[in-house]
């Protein structure tokens, strides 16, 4: 199936595109097309317009400020952190995520900040943004505002921001202590959406949490945070019990339906035994460090 007719637009500065946005009462942002275009090609999504930000220069770099504030920009691809060399330094929960994100291919085009506001209830990258209590900064005509990842979600596949607005970056703050965390999910095969996927992010000081975050993936209608377990988890050293303790209370918060995939209790089940592998395997690599 082909899409519906479309204008194209290329604008080469945010103030252009913005400006096209406006004036334009259907439009959508193509950055890396991964989810849109097929969505489109299926006419499940029929913009009158597609404003392609990929002109606009400054938008394709990730790093690390001289504070620790970790910056992915909008034309970030997966493959790019996918093969950064010094990711897993600052954040090894994403670093973790990065290979599992969909397909090689996928991974060359799309984009962090676009699969974060596609809003999709099976995407990697909010469940990771949750558990690291990250933000993404959105500019428009009004100027500059920064929305919790957590806030930024109303429903699958929709969020808060403005028909006027453009997600330029993903934002997540400096840790505190030291850093660590994983991400795991189950798919039928490579590049499929997943069953369940989990995804911990904890700072350290010696062998205490001092700060936790768990984002549940393809367990609700929207990405789920796990926010009584990761609090579960603050204050307490990783062991047998504060792990399983964890593990039941991420279980329960989900809120999974039966489907081709597996029934609710099975995800449930993944969910749980997710979250006990990656804290294990924390365990012992804090263990191992000292």
């Amino acid at each position: 199936m082909y899409p519906s007719r479309f204008n194209y637009e290329a604008p080469t500065s945010l103030a252009e595109a913005i400006q096209i946005l406006r004036s334009t009462d259907d439009a959508k942002v193509l950055a890396g097309g991964q989810s849109l275009i097929p969505m489109m090609k299926l006419r499940f999504a029929s913009p009158a317009t597609l404003v392609d930000i990929n002109n606009i220069p400054g938008l394709d770099l990730h790093g690390a400020d001289a504070d620790g504030t970790y910056r992915i920009g909008a034309l970030c691809r997966h493959a790019q952190l996918e093969k950064s060399t010094t990711l897993g330094d600052h954040q090894p929960t994403i670093a973790a995520a990065a290979p599992l994100v969909a397909d090689p291919i996928v991974r060359t085009r799309g984009t962090f900040v676009g699969s974060v506001c596609h809003a999709d209830p099976q995407g990697d990258w909010a469940s990771c943004m949750v558990a690291l209590d990250g933000s993404v900064t959105a500019v428009g005509p009004n100027g500059r505002r920064s929305i919790p990842v957590k806030e930024l979600v109303s429903g699958p596949f929709q969020t808060i921001l403005n028909r006027d607005e453009i997600a330029t970056e993903a934002v997540i703050q400096p840790a505190q202590g030291t850093r660590v965390g994983g991400y795991l999910k189950l798919e039928r095969r490579v590049g499929d959406f997943a069953t369940a996927g989990v995804a911990i992010a904890l700072e350290m000081s010696g062998d205490t949490v001092t700060k936790a975050g768990i984002g549940l993936t393809g367990v609700g209608s929207q990405t789920v945070d796990a926010s009584d377990a990761a609090a579960a988890l603050v204050g307490s050293r990783l062991d047998a019990e504060s792990i399983a303790n964890a593990a039941r209370l991420a279980a329960e918060i989900s809120k999974p339906r039966s489907d081709h995939r597996g029934s609710a209790d099975y995800k449930r089940h993944v969910v749980s035994t997710f979250v006990s592998r990656i804290l294990a395997n924390v365990q012992r690599s804090e263990q191992q460090v000292a």
